[in-house]
């Protein structure tokens, strides 16, 4: 059986990353709904991220958009993190809101626009150096609608330049993210579609590729469990993009729609030592609050990653194997299955107590009257978004 001080442990240790965007307005291509007190500026943005770090004791990084989160000074922004208790992590990159990237912007057949893309890309990493940022993280909406508008062979070879580029201005301590999405916006052809794409332009690379997994960028009934074991076995996994999903890639809140998954998800990373630190794993949020407030979902969001890591750390591994040596099918199911069926709530409350906290991040938020506060104060100027 598990020892409940070893999964207190590896729980207290956990580190999960939340994203600057997930605090400003967001919506749908259709319509962005304004909430009261959200962030005004990207200091705000790591006023609210504190908060939730503070109720919650594992949410010390904040994921960066460029150019959503541009500032004069970065370094300035860093030493604003440190002095809330958080410290700036991954910088992710923008080559899809610009009307120069209509035919995409590492691929695109036009050499001027690509160049345009790469040196954002090279911005980014000059940021990820006044920042101390370890990680930048790609995704393109690169692609075509048609059959026949664009070489997709020639496309791979401007991908692959442009990315060798931009790894070879990454620091010693730097590594580069990059994420597969298998159609949107481009519905013909997508330039990084899938894991072996973004593995096989890694592989590459080098050692300081490795791919991000967003859990939002499957195809129904993909399983993205497999995926992350042999990512993680062949030591390419650098981080995932927690969300959920009922159709595509909806950005709901991590293990809304379906956290099985999530829990099957996490039981690769911890059977294969994806939660130690010297495997580097970084373990990011990437959603939008549409309709729910702000702060509370991602608090929300991450109770939610914690419960599925209880759940996975509280597999019975011993039995597991002993009945997948015997071929017992069910046995080694019901080991699983126990697990997953276990409240962790409690297991939960207590650790949060041991430690200092509130056990109920979430209801110790909303007791804490700030809400109300920031709504109140947040007046004039514009809010922040995500671009859309």
């Amino acid at each position: 059986m598990p020892d409940i001080a070893a999964v207190k442990t590896a729980l207290a240790g956990q580190r999960i990353e939340t994203p600057s965007w997930g605090y400003g307005n967001s919506g749908t291509r259709f319509k962005v709904f304004a909430q009261a007190g959200v962030p005004r500026t990207p200091y705000e943005k790591l006023d609210d991220a504190a908060q939730v770090h503070a109720f919650t004791g594992v949410a010390p990084k904040v994921s960066l958009h460029i150019p959503w989160d541009k500032v004069d000074d970065y370094a300035a922004l860093a030493a604003y993190a440190e002095e809330r208790g958080l410290e700036l992590g991954a910088i992710n990159s923008n080559t899809f809101q610009d009307d120069d990237y209509k035919l995409g912007s590492v691929c695109h057949p036009d050499a001027k626009v690509r160049r345009k893309a790469v040196d954002h890309l090279l911005e980014c990493v000059d940021i990820m150096d006044a920042t101390g940022s370890a990680d930048l993280k790609l995704w393109f909406a690169d692609g075509t609608n048609y059959p026949g508008q664009d070489d997709i062979t020639a496309r791979q070879d401007r991908l692959a330049e442009a990315l060798a580029e931009v790894y070879e201005r990454l620091g010693d301590d730097q590594r580069m993210l990059l994420e597969y999405k298998f159609f949107e916006p481009a519905f013909y052809t997508t330039d990084v579609p899938d894991w072996g794409t973004a593995y096989a332009h890694c592989l590459k690379l080098g050692e300081k590729a490795q791919v991000v997994v967003d859990t939002g960028h499957h195809a129904p009934g993909t399983n993205i469990e497999y995926i992350v074991a042999l990512l993680l076995r062949e030591r390419k996994l650098g981080g995932f993009d927690f969300n959920s999903r009922f159709y595509a890639d909806d950005d709901l809140m991590v293990g809304s729609a379906d956290p099985f998954q999530l829990f099957r998800i996490m039981h690769e990373v911890a059977r294969n030592g994806g939660l130690l630190p010297e495997t580097n794993v970084a373990f990011m949020l990437d959603q939008c609050h549409n309709i729910e407030a702000k702060i509370p979902a991602v608090i929300r969001s991450v109770m939610n990653v914690q419960e599925a890591t209880a759940k996975a750390l509280l597999v019975d591994l011993d039995a597991l194997s002993a009945a997948q040596r015997d071929g017992d099918v069910l046995a080694a199911n019901a080991a699983l299955m126990d697990a997953y069926n276990t409240d962790v709530r409690p297991l939960l409350r207590e650790l949060r107590e041991e430690h200092g906290l509130h056990p109920d991040p979430v209801a110790a938020y909303r007791a804490s009257g700030r809400q109300e506060r920031i709504a109140a104060e947040r007046v004039g100027g514009e809010q922040a978004g995500w671009g859309a």
